[in-house]
């Protein structure tokens, strides 16, 4: 198995990058292969280890691309323009074979059109998304689409719950996932146009299609345990997602401030310090890696845009357990299915007719 990894993507690269990469090797079996200027990652390698790459581990590799998409870039554009691009490259490869996921926490836009348009969509799937992992009560929350589509349609939604479904069931072992639709209330009237439709058709077509559907279901209660799934658009699952993150660094340092106060409150830090670095530890997002784009034909991973080293690191132990799992794969089976394309025929002649 092959990660190929975006050495030139994200606010901390490459630094960031390689430093994850070499704090990876020792514990995933993978090849990890760094896609970017060769000139720039031999010196930095160098300069941080005092060694050549292949004295650190035989499984680290560079593949070289001259050139960078930055974040100001236009996502079509780069894509199309930037073709010896740390990212155009690295789907090139992932495309033809060469590795087996890729990772980047590189343009956001470019990432997304680029894994659409050069790895490509896997058929009856209308919109890939992001799927995002966060902490919960229980265990994991996933919550998608968390950034890749900020406009949407009912049947996106609806494809969105049966990926993430399907995703929870074959490749998170998490049986008969309990899917809550994002809203601002319970009831069923509540919400905008796209969510109360997205509502009506998620209820009419969710036992045909497998969705344990369990209704509404408000940002407060997400976390405590009733529902595994958060599906929203991507505008609205994006805002969610950064609120929580955060939320997370607030609690954090509220806390640490309140414990420095006196010498008594320093005590009682003391004491109740093995249980907040476990709380600390369950809310960090760092944790739970990056965000895999489902419905392309290939694993791709979106990390976050401020990795550090600690989230490289995640990122790719986590993107070699979804090549272990065939996520994609077994995704791409079931939606690739001559009955699953009869249903998704029906669903879009019923809404051809409303």
């Amino acid at each position: 198995m092959k990660i190929l990894l975006d050495a030139m993507g994200g606010d901390n690269a490459p630094d960031a990058v390689i430093r994850g990469a070499v704090s990876a090797i020792n514990e995933v079996s993978a090849e990890v292969c760094l896609i970017g200027q060769e000139h720039v990652l031999n010196a930095k390698i160098k300069e941080f280890y005092g060694k050549d790459l292949s004295e650190i581990s035989d499984r680290l590799s560079i593949k070289n691309a001259s050139e960078i998409i930055n974040m100001e870039d236009t996502p079509t554009v780069a894509i199309k323009n930037k073709k010896d691009s740390s990212m155009v490259v690295g789907f090139n490869m992932l495309k033809n074979g060469e590795g087996d996921v890729f990772i980047s926490a590189g343009n956001s836009g470019a990432l997304l059109t680029g894994a659409t348009l050069l790895v490509g969509r896997i058929r009856g799937i209308d919109r890939p998304a992001l799927a995002g992992i966060l902490p919960a009560y229980h265990g994991r929350l996933v919550l998608m689409d968390c950034g890749a589509n900020t406009n949407c349609k009912p049947l996106n939604l609806l494809q969105f719950a049966q990926m993430a479904s399907l995703y929870m069931t074959n490749t998170l072992n998490v049986k008969n996932p309990k899917i809550g639709l994002l809203n601002i209330g319970t009831e069923e009237t509540k919400g905008n146009d796209l969510i109360k439709s997205s509502y009506q058709l998620l209820k009419k077509y969710s036992e045909e299609l497998d969705i344990n559907f369990i209704g509404n279901v408000e940002g407060r209660e997400a976390f405590l345990g009733d529902v595994d799934v958060v599906i929203a658009d991507g505008f609205t699952g994006n805002i969610f997602l950064k609120t929580v993150e955060g939320l997370g660094k607030f609690v954090k340092t509220s806390l640490t401030e309140s414990f420095k106060r006196n010498p008594l409150t320093m005590v009682s830090g003391l004491i109740a310090k093995p249980a907040l670095n476990k709380f600390a530890k369950s809310m960090d997002y760092k944790e739970y890696g990056g965000a895999l784009f489902l419905g392309v034909n290939k694993p791709v991973v979106k990390a976050h845009g401020s990795s550090d080293e600690k989230l490289f690191k995640y990122t790719i132990k986590q993107a070699e357990q979804f090549v272990k799992n065939e996520a994609v794969d077994r995704l791409a089976s079931i939606y690739e299915s001559e009955e699953n394309k009869a249903k998704m025929a029906e669903i879009k002649q019923f809404l051809a007719e409303q």
